[in-house]
């Protein structure tokens, strides 16, 4: 029976993405482990996260699953999302700064403090909190059956500049387009919760159980 892992490190909410997963993986087995052997068997693998990217970074290397998800990444589809797609990166600016594990070359920066709506002029808040369009810049067989400019349900105060803008697949407004998807090979990365995003997430999460990590 084919599987997803969801790597438990002790941070995320790991068991709204479980349920969701669940929900849309038909005989697809779901589980949630933090147990290196049972990550490394599964054919397809969700790395989340929500917090402070020390501590995440912190967490992987206690307990050795920094290097799992490198390996994840250089061989079979891996799922990113929100603070999981920021620790894909070489750096971030968050925590006065903070090494990441280097799989997409780029960093985090936060979102400057002067944030404005260009069109009314209003600032806006940070973190980015709520639903926002995510407009894809090239077909990806995660899209299958998600429209252009589908809402998806954001929480966060740092984004992704990929050294390569090749590896953004989508962007969002927000004072300006910032890379809210990455998608480097075997890794599709997402700044949005696609648990939290009904219909659009549910979609893209089923596209996951389907996808064999091909562009």
């Amino acid at each position: 029976m084919a599987s997803i892992a969801i790597i438990d490190y002790g941070m995320g909410n790991l068991h709204s993405i479980a349920k969701a997963l669940e929900h849309v993986a038909g005989k697809t087995r779901v589980i949630v482990s933090s147990e290196h052997a049972e990550i490394l068997a599964a054919d397809r693998v969700v790395f989340p996260g929500v917090g402070a990217i020390r501590d995440c970074i912190d967490e992987l290397k206690k307990t050795g699953l920094d290097d799992v998800v490198r390996q994840v990444a250089a061989d079979r589809p891996l799922l990113c999302v929100c603070l999981g797609l920021q620790a894909l990166l070489d750096e971030s600016e968050e925590n006065q700064g903070t090494h990441c594990l280097g799989i997409v070359p780029g960093k985090a920066v936060h979102f400057r403090k002067e944030l404005k709506d260009p069109d009314s002029g209003a600032r806006l808040k940070i973190p980015h909190m709520g639903w926002n369009q995510v407009q894809q810049l090239h077909v990806h067989p995660m899209w299958r059956d998600i429209p252009n400019g589908s809402r998806f349900y954001f929480v966060h105060s740092y984004y992704a500049v990929p050294a390569n803008a090749d590896d953004i697949a989508a962007t969002t407004p927000y004072g300006a387009d910032f890379a809210s998807v990455l998608a480097h090979d075997n890794v599709f990365a997402a700044q949005f919760h696609p648990e939290k995003s009904q219909h659009a997430g549910l979609q893209l999460l089923e596209n996951f159980v389907g996808w064999n990590g091909e562009p």
